[in-house]
């Protein structure tokens, strides 16, 4: 099982972001079923971690974050752009979940995450032979009206398995926990 811990936005917030997918050559936009935002990726497990990890999860209290879309960046592989995402803020609330769940994770065996946590919700994956021009990307990017500043709750926990596929992954919910 190749697992993740995510939010799911609301449906005015995907549609939101729907919106704001197109006009960009050779991006590969996401559906609205895999718009999230995950918050600790966990990779490829047997069944026993799955289970240890929603039993830890059960006995955990998790407070409800309310966040806000915060405008839109990309993220540089081997020198080049190969994801497009909006950001979410406030991001200390998002990155102290982070951390907890990290925790939580290396508590029932799992390695510790590696990278630099950065709440966001990936809009397009943009493969090198695809990619846009950086003047085409920075033309789409200042093309984009302010995002929305409202503000929305994420009250649902979600475990997540990814099963890769033809046209991308899909996402299917394992567990879920309510957030209080």
């Amino acid at each position: 099982m190749r697992l993740f811990l995510a939010f799911v936005p609301p449906p005015s917030i995907r549609q939101t972001l729907l919106g704001t997918m197109h006009a960009l050559p050779g991006a590969r936009w996401q559906s609205d079923a895999q718009l999230h935002v995950t918050l600790r990726f966990i990779g490829d497990v047997d069944r026993h971690c799955a289970d240890a990890l929603m039993l830890a999860l059960r006995h955990e209290r998790f407070a409800r974050i309310e966040a806000l879309l915060d405008g839109f960046g990309h993220f540089e592989r081997r020198g080049r752009v190969d994801q497009l995402w909006a950001g979410l803020g406030p991001r200390e609330p998002l990155n102290a979940l982070h951390a907890k769940l990290d925790r939580l994770c290396v508590g029932i065996g799992l390695e510790p995450e590696g990278r630099r946590y950065v709440p966001h919700i990936t809009l397009a994956r943009l493969a090198r032979s695809t990619a846009p021009s950086p003047e085409q990307l920075a033309g789409w990017l200042s093309a984009q009206p302010p995002l929305p500043s409202d503000t929305f709750v994420f009250d649902r926990l979600v475990l997540m398995e990814s099963h890769m596929g033809r046209d991308g992954s899909m996402y299917e919910p394992v567990f879920e926990i309510g957030m209080g």
